[in-house]
């Protein structure tokens, strides 16, 4: 049984900059592929990015983040990271860290996950 905790989530203004720390327990954390999804106020959990089980592979929901979000994991310390640079009021949601079979191809949907942190939140004010 793996346990995710997320962390680093908090309030900041448009163009500010946070990063969230997911760490991992109770299992292998390089079995597993791990995502980065976001659920906005009465909206749905979406997919934000994935990184494979050895940091070498990233996917974006959208391209377009790349200049402005960054993946990253150390699987020597069981954890997981998204830089989040320049952010914007419609960044705000709770975003919350998953792992999934390494051998899994796919990042989506959120069901295929088997493990999900608590959630951190995360406002951008205008």
């Amino acid at each position: 049984q793996v346990q995710l905790l997320e962390s680093g989530g908090g309030t900041v203004q448009a163009g500010g900059s946070l990063t969230l720390t997911c760490v991992g327990s109770g299992g292998t954390f390089s079995d597993y592929a791990m995502a980065w999804f976001r659920q906005p106020p009465g909206r749905d959990r979406v997919f934000v990015v994935g990184i494979n089980w050895s940091g070498t592979s990233r996917s974006y929901a959208d391209d377009s983040n790349k200049g402005r979000l960054t993946i990253s994991r150390d699987n020597t310390k069981k954890a997981m990271y998204l830089q989040m640079n320049n952010l914007k009021p419609e960044d705000t949601a709770t975003y919350y860290c998953a792992a999934i079979n390494a051998g899994r191809r796919t990042y989506v949907p959120h069901t295929i996950y088997d493990y999900w942190g608590q959630g951190t939140q995360v406002t951008v004010s205008s």
